[in-house]
């Protein structure tokens, strides 16, 4: 459909699209994520491939979701005019191919199979609506003060588990732009995984199992815990479901909340005991819900203690019902293939509106600190830009960035991640 004159919406969002431009042109870091892409194949080490780069497939989604797979840059000039061309709303990253991305089809007419991923880095991604399930102060692809800590300690097991027990040490952690985060493992041994390797990684972390149609969701085998599975419970899960957890959800306070934690009790007489228990006291409590769902929790704890020599299956309940409210909800098939795509840090969230938020790196070891909420967005960006604000060039490495709104999340990235990646590339021929 054509029309002859634009509709006032049209208009603004012409307006829109070219203030976004201008923040594209002036805020996105082409050279840094160009340095961290190449991973030290700049051609001044012996053995660099000056092709590596060239090789690595980037996807763009544009306005009307038109979707470009397989897009390939020789350098960072290129990446950028191709942004500043495509203009895209969204910018995946992939993996990097046996041969350009963007001559493939010329490679597929010699009618041999040459075009497969060959590297690609380990990533992880959770989200926030995964959760629904578990949280009572937001749903689907809302997220608050309340509900975010879930995805704080997510990123507290596996970054602890990826360091100590896979002994990754270049991991870099980011804000989806919306409802959860990234992870991107980028030492050697993690982007040169098998598909199958990946798969394995991926099933290490395996614990919720479940679906909506299921009681108990969490299967934990034995009567003991993998000592992965019993630091993350000690160090991070038990603390956050006792404390954080029933401050903001207060999961034991009414009768919906409580019952589908008695139905992870695989014995209806210890249902029953705790529900009619709760039921009499429901409305003789002068105490607040947190304060009424932490005494049920102790109760629940203690008959569960008691009825143990009964029955062996509840050696493990309270760690059940702690690990399903609380441990990683991990999308696991978006780490077994090597040729998924990511979103790429520092683009905004696809969702149309100057409210999108832009995908910040998050600092793992401070990353209670961080509030989605206070995040960036593209209207605040084009704001800053339009008052002369923002005085950064994000390449430039001198710039005193701290005063602009993007410029803490460009210096952490820069400083915490990719220097020291850099530095690992330049001392370790191997690690290109």
């Amino acid at each position: 459909m054509h029309h002859n004159s634009p509709t006032q919406n049209q208009k603004n969002s012409s307006m829109f699209i070219t203030s976004e431009f201008t923040t594209a042109r002036n805020l996105f870091p082409y050279n840094d994520i160009h340095k961290w892409l190449s991973y030290g194949h700049d051609g001044k080490h012996p053995g660099c491939d000056e092709y590596y780069f060239g090789r690595r497939e980037f996807s763009f989604t544009l306005e009307n979701d038109v979707y470009l797979r397989y897009k390939s840059f020789k350098s960072a000039s290129a990446l950028e005019h191709a942004i500043k061309s495509c203009f895209p709303y969204k910018i995946d990253i992939g993996a990097v191919y046996s041969v350009d991305p963007d001559k493939r089809h010329a490679y597929s007419q010699t009618g041999t199979n040459v075009f497969t991923p060959v590297e690609r880095e380990l990533v992880f991604d959770i989200d926030i609506t995964d959760y629904d399930d578990v949280r009572y102060c937001c749903s689907g692809a809302d997220v608050c003060s309340k509900c975010w800590p879930l995805m704080t300690v997510a990123i507290k097991v596996i970054h602890t588990s990826l360091k100590e027990d896979f002994g990754f040490k270049h991991i870099l952690w980011v804000f989806s732009g919306r409802r959860g985060v990234h992870c991107w493992v980028c030492d050697p041994k993690a982007r040169r995984m098998t598909n199958e390797q990946r798969s394995a990684v991926a099933e290490y972390f395996r614990v919720y199992k479940g679906n909506e149609n299921n009681a108990r969701k969490v299967a934990l085998m034995g009567y003991s815990l993998h000592p992965f599975l019993a630091r993350s419970y000690v160090d991070f899960l038990k603390g956050f479901f006792e404390g954080e957890l029933q401050a903001n959800q207060s999961i034991f306070s009414t009768k919906d909340k409580y019952d589908k934690i008695l139905e992870m009790i695989s014995y209806e007489d210890i249902q029953s005991e705790l529900r009619e228990k709760w039921e009499k006291s429901a409305n003789r409590s002068s105490l607040s819900e947190e304060a009424i769902s932490l005494v049920r929790w102790e109760q629940l704890k203690n008959t569960l203690q008691s009825k143990k020599h009964k029955a062996p299956t509840l050696r493990m309940c309270v760690e059940e019902i702690v690990f399903t409210f609380t441990y990683p909800r991990i999308d696991l098939e978006v780490s077994k293939q090597m040729n998924h795509l990511l979103k790429a840090p520092f683009c905004v969230h696809p969702k149309t509106g100057p409210s999108r938020r832009v995908c910040v790196p998050i600092d793992p070891n401070n990353c209670d600190e961080f509030d989605p909420l206070a995040v960036p967005t593209l209207s605040q960006l084009i704001e800053e830009i339009n008052s002369g604000g923002s005085k950064m060039g994000v390449d430039d490495d001198d710039d005193d960035t701290d005063s602009s709104l993007l410029g803490k999340s460009i210096k952490f990235f820069r400083s915490s991640f990719l220097g020291p990646l850099l530095k690992s590339c330049k001392v370790d021929p191997s690690f290109i």
